[in-house]
């Protein structure tokens, strides 16, 4: 089951980003640069400003993913719905929560945000399974920012930003 967001998620959500942070490859972030502020700012901004989803498990209150985005505050970028972000708990991934809510996310954004025309997100390289995910909703590569990202190992790799448009 896929619902909106709201900030009374944050800390369910935030359990669910300090457990995705955890996994390798995971989050940009380190589970101990995720605050309880962190999470419910992204999710008030994506409440006032955008969309933010999360999917549910069976019993209708754990919160196993979630996908935000928002506009950005400069009218320049109002058609736009950047910083997205995506974490689906480890015990669900592969089990298709992710594509669920991206195309909840896409779908809202079709039928009822005519004012969004575009949305975009950044994905590490090494990403590849990522990547091919985004690819296949019809998100395209724009560039790379090599060596934009230092993993805990010390070693570089880049960021792949990519955009979908309406």
């Amino acid at each position: 089951m896929i619902r909106v967001s709201s900030p009374e998620d944050t800390d369910q959500v935030l359990s669910l980003y300090r457990e995705g942070a955890r996994s390798p490859g995971g989050l940009a972030r380190l589970a101990e640069e995720i605050s309880r502020d962190y999470v419910y700012d992204f999710l008030d901004k994506a409440h006032r400003h955008g969309l933010g989803l999360v999917n549910l498990a069976e019993d209708g209150e754990t919160i196993l993913g979630e996908i935000h985005s928002y506009s950005p505050a400069l009218f320049c970028f109002s058609h736009v719905l950047s910083d997205l972000t995506i974490c689906v708990s480890p015990r669900a991934q592969g089990q298709g929560t992710g594509r669920a809510l991206f195309e909840a996310l896409m779908q809202s954004v079709i039928q009822t945000r005519p004012e969004f025309t575009r949305v975009e997100l950044i994905v590490r390289e090494s990403n590849r399974r990522a990547i091919a995910l985004y690819q296949s909703l019809g998100f395209v590569v724009e560039g790379k920012f090599a060596g934009r990202i230092k993993n805990v190992d010390g070693s570089f790799e880049a960021d792949i930003p990519m955009a979908w448009n309406r």
